[in-house]
């Protein structure tokens, strides 16, 4: 199920979620020396892998706890970062709307860190590298899930289903959640999904939405 939009403008423009947008797309070309499908270059060095994420807790250095950072602006192919920059730039703006650019910015990170943090308490001894900003977007889509549940959000179903049609935000988001938790789908670091989801919910429930919020309310969209 894939999100095309929401039902709200922001009044706000979104910089911290555009630039976001922006520097995925140019680490993923140099990643690939320019190339739309090339092999990246250093994907290998700034991956994140839990079991050396743990050597470096332990004493072990600190060159691999920079992957908790680095290795979410990477991504291990075209379909991967598409699909982060749709979920992003549905979930993010309105969120960034809420809490103002500066915050918006650490909680984004923050999930991000989370999230990977999480699979490797899951996974203590893996050694597969770990990419991608699905981690940090879905702490994004934790936030929404619990600031805006009846939020209309236009979806489809590829490769199935190309007309468009709208579900409740807590729905969609509520389908999206379980199937990290109960479908298997090789590949994909479900857990670190799971930890950043959780982790936006965490955020939304200490912090809830910031006292001048209303300075930068949304205008609801017809379709």
């Amino acid at each position: 199920m894939i999100p095309i939009r929401d039902d709200h403008d922001t009044r706000q423009t979104p910089y911290v979620t555009r630039t976001i947008l922006i520097l995925l797309v140019v680490i993923y070309f140099w990643d690939r020396g320019g190339s739309l499908f090339g092999r990246p270059y250093v994907f290998a060095d700034l991956a994140a892998r839990p079991a050396d994420i743990w050597a470096a807790l332990k004493g072990g250095g600190s060159d691999p706890l920079v992957t908790l950072f680095t290795s979410m602006f990477l991504h291990g192919n075209l379909a991967h970062i598409l699909g982060n920059l749709l979920f992003l730039a549905v979930f993010g703006p309105r969120i960034e709307a809420v809490y103002g650019a500066p915050r918006y910015a650490l909680y984004y990170i923050f999930f991000g860190v989370a999230a990977t943090m999480t699979h490797a308490v899951v996974m203590p001894d893996s050694t597969v590298s770990l990419v991608g900003a699905s981690g940090a977007i879905a702490g994004v889509m934790g936030v929404y899930f619990m600031l805006f549940p009846g939020a209309w959000i236009q979806c489809v179903i590829l490769p199935f289903w190309f007309v468009p049609f709208v579900l409740p935000a807590w729905l969609m988001l509520g389908l999206w959640f379980l199937m990290q938790l109960f479908v298997v789908q090789p590949g994909v670091a479900t857990w670190a999904h799971v930890g950043g989801f959780l982790a936006g919910m965490g955020v939304a429930l200490v912090v809830g939405k910031k006292p001048m919020s209303a300075r930068h309310d949304v205008a609801r969209t017809d379709w």
